[in-house]
């Protein structure tokens, strides 16, 4: 296959490739909100798990001082 061939058809494919890709991509979201997000979920998860976490402690008013 000559060189110009073969350069011809490697870029006919990558647009293809690249419209396709487009028709993909997902929508960007700042740092920010996924940081948020995921602060959320994680959250949420501790809030989920109460029966595996540590008892609370007592109140101050509980303690006796000498």
């Amino acid at each position: 296959m000559h060189a110009d061939v073969h350069h011809l058809l490697h870029a006919a494919r990558a647009s293809e490739l690249r419209r396709e890709a487009t028709a993909f991509r997902l929508p960007r979201t700042s740092l920010r909100s996924r940081v948020g997000w995921t602060l959320v979920e994680v959250g949420l998860r501790l809030t989920q798990s109460r029966d595996t976490a540590a008892p609370t402690a007592p109140r101050a008013g509980a303690f006796r001082t000498a």
